[in-house]
């Protein structure tokens, strides 16, 4: 007897060995980034987060790289720069399709659809802009080079009849925005994030700051232009200390790697993802909107295979 159960001991310590080498010759990289945006965005603190759980969950080394936006993410992804990226839906959707910043096809797949990011156009308290005609002449940051920000801000500046070179445009990203706002050098800029996003809510502690209306109408002609990756939203009162609801846009937000990343890569990312909800949530609040119903809507970008069978094994 006593043979027996120490044979079979040593037959599960060995299937057990044999099962984790398996995994972990997935991860043959030494390093591992996470193409992240700015560092006082929602992105940052997301991959920053997620960069920590995956490194002490399956013992490598990940890290969440500052970038420029959504198109500096899937640009890097789909060259094997960075292992995950962050991208709003309507970005990633023109990177599979190879359109809008893209000259051609990106090797860009959906791991999952994480939450929705807002679009914030920000200025005083008390400045006189009270919509996006007034913006005309005036300088104002429309996001940063190669960012989804960018993108978004030129396609609802046309729907509202706003010529975006009527624009003085310093192209900054959203920490550079809020410290050029806070030395008066701009008067205003776009933002597309969660809500609330680190950087502005910090902003709002120190001066008043009010978000322009983005009207329906609007959103309806760029969803006919582009890819109907948009709905209408509200950014509730309170969010920065706003007095009342402002109407705007939201756009989904997904995590994406390349096609050829390893299924069982994506699968631990996952696995991390979901059982560590809790823990992400405490240090990012968009994390806990992570929810396994609506991850694998991700269309037009295709789910990655190991993504599929993440999602599949979850239901059998």
């Amino acid at each position: 007897m006593r043979r027996i159960v120490a044979g079979v001991l040593v037959l599960g310590v060995a299937l057990a060995f044999a099962a984790c080498t398996s995994r972990a010759s997935e991860w043959t990289g030494e390093r591992y980034a996470i193409a992240s945006g700015g560092s006082t965005g929602v992105y940052f603190a997301y991959g920053t987060a997620v960069a920590e759980a995956v490194s002490q969950a399956r013992a490598v080394d990940v890290v969440a790289e500052q970038t420029a936006g959504s198109v500096d993410n899937l640009l890097r992804v789909s060259a094997g720069e960075a292992l995950l990226g962050f991208a709003q839906g309507d970005a990633a959707a023109d990177a599979v399709a190879g359109t809008g910043a893209f000259t051609e096809p990106q090797d860009v797949t959906a791991v999952a659809r994480l939450y929705d990011e807002y679009l914030q156009v920000v200025v005083r308290g008390d400045s006189p802009v009270d919509d996006l005609a007034d913006l005309a002449g005036m300088t104002v940051s429309l996001g940063a080079e190669n960012s989804g920000v960018n993108v978004i801000a030129g396609r609802v500046l046309a729907a509202a009849g706003v010529e975006a070179a009527s624009i003085r445009d310093p192209q900054l990203g959203l920490g550079a925005s809020i410290a050029a706002m806070e030395q008066g050098e701009i008067d205003g800029f776009f933002w597309v994030g969660g809500l609330p996003t680190p950087g502005i809510a910090e902003l709002a502690d120190t001066e008043a700051v009010r978000l322009l209306p983005i009207e329906q109408e609007w959103v309806n002609e760029v969803n006919d232009r582009y890819s109907h990756a948009y709905r209408p939203a509200d950014v509730p009162a309170g969010t920065y200390g706003l007095a009342a609801a402002v109407t705007t846009l939201a756009v989904p937000n997904y995590l994406v790697t390349a096609g050829s990343t390893p299924p069982a890569v994506v699968r631990d990312v996952l696995a991390t993802l979901f059982d560590d909800r809790t823990t992400l949530a405490q240090q990012v609040p968009a994390a806990a909107l992570l929810d396994r119903r609506s991850a694998i809507f991700t269309g037009p970008v295709p789910l990655h295979p190991g993504a599929e069978e993440y999602y599949r094994d979850l239901r059998d």
